[in-house]
């Protein structure tokens, strides 16, 4: 299985359009084959922070899920609204 951890850091003005996205991104990519897990969290401790907590079941099932529709409109569009960092484990 793969796990990536994308931090988000946004600006105030720009949250809730991220949040927005995020959950948009979330919903639709809940229903891409070899998804195990996907969320949106908010830190607790600093409103500029967020992050998508994804599993894959494989490296196909993340490859198809980066060239969906969903992925390539709504991922340009959140780094936009901040600054974004991926890190990844296979598990």
């Amino acid at each position: 299985m793969i796990r990536i951890n994308v931090f988000i850091r946004t600006t105030e003005s720009n949250r809730e359009a991220a949040i927005a996205a995020g959950k948009e991104l979330v919903a639709a990519s809940l229903k891409d084959e070899g998804c195990v897990a996907y969320d949106l969290f908010e830190s607790t401790t600093r409103r500029d922070v967020l992050m998508i907590c994804e599993t894959w079941s494989d490296a196909k099932a993340l490859a198809a899920h980066q060239q969906a529709p969903h992925y390539t409109t709504l991922v340009p569009k959140i780094e936009q609204l901040g600054e974004m960092k991926a890190e990844q484990f296979v598990f």
